[in-house]
């Protein structure tokens, strides 16, 4: 089905966070000479925010060498930030038929083409054509000024066919998958682990990805318009109990736990 931005092909929002580790408790976890840390690079699909892609490598492995091997379907469209940066990478996509919206570097060699003919979108202060590094084919540069915060955006994309507010539109979306991350590190607990070798690191944070997904599955089959963190709460408080989880979920059939039940005498 359609998203909100009415396209009918996938659209993904990646991104990479980093998890520090103490080096001599996880001394496979290199990243710098003395500090450790893990790195989780994800994709989500934009429609529900689901994940669709995770891997998770030690701290030196730059997130465009993850991008590089994911296999993405054809017309489908990506979306990530400058971290993501290499032209080599952007060539691959174009040659996959996948479409990308980034954010552009400040230093990025370019040269400015024709302008796009027609009346430019509110915010929008330039749309026009460009030459990116030595890549061959013509790509696309929108500016774009947030009018709350009045500050200007350039991204670069393939997608000649989308009007430049959805191209704007495409990358503000890829926030949301910085809210995925914030999400599951306060809520799910991994920033701090049970054991200390990679298979344990590796184990709780699937874990704790399995329990993001059937948290979004019960908010989407009970249809009662519940925040996720509020069925997570639900389900810590009633752990120990036997019910129904629509009873639960019900806020006219749910009847918190008998408090006398704490009592000892």
């Amino acid at each position: 089905p359609k998203n909100k931005f009415k396209i009918n092909d996938k659209v993904y929002l990646l991104d990479t966070t980093t998890i520090d580790l103490c080096l001599s408790v996880f001394p496979w976890a290199k990243s710098r000479k003395t500090k450790g840390a893990v790195k989780l690079h994800m994709g989500i699909d934009a429609n529900g925010y689901l994940p669709t892609f995770m891997t998770m490598t030690d701290g030196k492995v730059h997130e465009s060498q993850w991008a590089k091997d994911l296999k993405l379907p054809k017309g489908s469209y990506v979306v990530f930030d400058r971290g993501f940066n290499d032209y080599s990478w952007y060539q691959s996509l174009m040659e996959s038929d996948v479409f990308f919206v980034a954010r552009l570097k400040k230093k990025s060699v370019i040269k400015k083409l024709k302008k796009r003919a027609g009346r430019k979108s509110h915010g929008v202060t330039c749309d026009q054509k460009i030459k990116l590094g030595k890549i061959p084919d013509d790509l696309r540069l929108v500016s774009y000024t947030d009018p709350e915060t009045g500050q200007e955006y350039e991204f670069v994309t393939n997608a000649h066919h989308l009007e430049a507010k959805t191209v704007a539109a495409l990358y503000k979306e890829r926030w949301q998958i910085e809210l995925f991350f914030k999400w599951i590190k306060q809520h799910l607990k991994i920033k701090t682990f049970l054991g200390t070798s990679r298979n344990a690191v590796l184990t709780q944070i699937w874990i704790a990805l399995i329990v993001y997904l059937l948290i979004a599955f019960l908010k989407f089959s009970a249809k009662l318009g519940s925040s996720m963190l509020k069925i997570l709460s639900l389900l810590q408080l009633n752990l120990f109990e036997r019910r129904n989880l629509t009873d639960l979920l019900s806020p006219k059939l749910y009847q918190p736990p008998d408090s006398t039940q704490l009592l000892l005498f």
